[in-house]
């Protein structure tokens, strides 16, 4: 969408005067788009529940200040990346990282099943699994690149960088994908 395209949205959603509708309509054209991005940043589905909350309650609050220099999905996922980091650096998020490694740490020593975790890694795709191993600047871009399919001008937007920077955060991210896919196979060829 170009920006005449997203002022034009978002002029037929205000019509309505109705904010909650306009909340509504932005949570199912991208709810899941704000999910899947809090979710790649953070490895934890119920804090990209929380994190996705937040944004929409910011949104509403904010509905109006959209100054449509960009999409509105782009709009949304700076919102989404700005809390995610602000969540990250909290001392609360660092404090329940802990607890959880602890306690999963416990219950894996005391009672293992195989059968669980055997279910879980067929569950997850193993491309997903070499993403979200890599570190955060090269994992955001190529999600928001891959799975989002925003433009490098986009990208920057979002991150708040330069399109070269974002170019080259693409580039190393997929010769580290393409190392993890090398490595991967040479494991499971030897087994």
């Amino acid at each position: 969408m170009d920006s005449k395209a997203n002022f034009e949205y978002l002029k037929y959603l205000s019509e309505s005067s109705d904010p909650k509708a306009i909340l509504h309509e932005l949570m199912t054209a991208y709810g899941k788009d704000v999910w899947n991005y809090a979710y790649s940043m953070t490895r934890k589905r119920d804090q990209a529940d929380d994190i996705t909350q937040e944004v929409f309650i910011k949104v509403y609050r904010n509905l109006y200040t959209f100054r449509c220099e960009s999409s509105v999905k782009t709009w949304l996922l700076a919102i989404t990346r700005n809390m995610t980091l602000d969540y990250l650096r909290s001392a609360f998020y660092r404090k329940v990282t802990l607890v959880d490694f602890l306690t999963s740490f416990g219950e894996q020593a005391a009672d293992s099943q195989p059968e669980k975790e055997v279910v879980e890694r067929m569950a997850i795709n193993e491309m997903w699994e070499m993403v979200l191993k890599l570190p955060v600047k090269y994992r955001e871009v190529l999600i928001l690149y891959a799975h989002h399919q925003l433009s490098m001008k986009e990208i920057a937007e979002v991150l708040g960088v330069s399109e070269g920077t974002v170019k080259s955060r693409l580039f190393h991210a997929r010769n580290k994908i393409s190392r993890m896919k090398e490595d991967w196979n040479l494991g499971s060829d030897g087994q």
